[in-house]
């Protein structure tokens, strides 16, 4: 199980926000390549980045960080959401180095694309699943679909998409630990890989998923808790690899 250090941009600057709403931010960083290397050198083997404005805009608005933190960490694998609404983007970030695209309004909008995706990108597509309350968000978190986050998983467990980003928005941003159940329900039900998001704060959620990694868990993304530092990356990436999937 990986423990991922998310790395969200806006305007250019590395921030946090909760519950996904624009205007409560907090600038942890002004400098997205030296966080990236920070993350790095505590042993993180992927990095998880969000261009919001990007989300916000549906077309990518950060992509200058995002190609300068690759080029300064050819090695680690980067994946990216925000704003991915066509192949062309996906094609370009892929050429920037980055290793994952994650599409997330665009799959419930246009399902057909992340099959094209898929076709076009085998092995670089993941689906990023906001839900409040089990019902998909789109848009930056800003509108809530009819859409079950189960439902979703389904439609794509055939057609190539790498895992699953689940990310519990009312959860996210807050310090309040993962909602586990909801998390191995779209894991077991999805039928996908799925990489946890929002609410991961301390080393107990990353012992709470490990127990359940063998359920399909094989990710945990984690922000604001390593900015403020009731997570630590290295302690946390150990312990998650004493999980066996096997």
């Amino acid at each position: 199980m990986l423990v991922i250090p998310a790395i969200d941009l806006k305007d250019g600057q590395c921030v946090r926000l909760r519950q996904g709403v624009m205007e409560d931010s907090t600038v942890f960083s002004n400098d997205p390549v030296a966080t990236a290397e920070r993350w790095a050198q505590a042993a993180a083997r992927r990095l998880h980045l969000v261009d919001l404005n990007g989300a916000f805009a549906g077309t990518p608005k950060n992509a200058d960080a995002v190609k300068a933190i690759t080029a300064a960490l050819p090695n680690l694998p980067v994946q990216i959401g925000g704003g991915i609404r066509d192949c062309q983007t996906i094609e370009h970030y892929l050429n920037a180095g980055v290793s994952y695209v994650i599409i997330g309004t665009a799959a419930v909008k246009n399902p057909q694309f992340v099959r094209e995706a898929c076709e076009r990108f085998p092995g670089h597509i993941i689906v990023g699943i906001d839900a409040k309350a089990g019902y998909v968000a789109t848009d930056g978190w800003a509108q809530t679909s009819a859409v079950r986050a189960v439902d979703l998983a389904r439609d794509f467990r055939d057609v190539g998409v790498d895992a699953i980003v689940y990310t519990d928005i009312e959860r996210d941003g807050m310090m309040q630990g993962v909602n586990i159940s909801a998390t191995v329900d779209l894991a077991q039900n999805g039928g996908l890989p799925v990489i946890a998001s929002g609410g991961v704060t301390s080393i107990d959620d990353i012992q709470a998923l490990a127990d359940v990694a063998h359920q399909g868990i094989t990710g945990a993304i984690t922000g604001r808790a390593i900015y403020e530092g009731t997570l630590d990356i290295t302690k946390a990436q150990a312990l998650a690899d004493t999980v066996s999937l096997s």
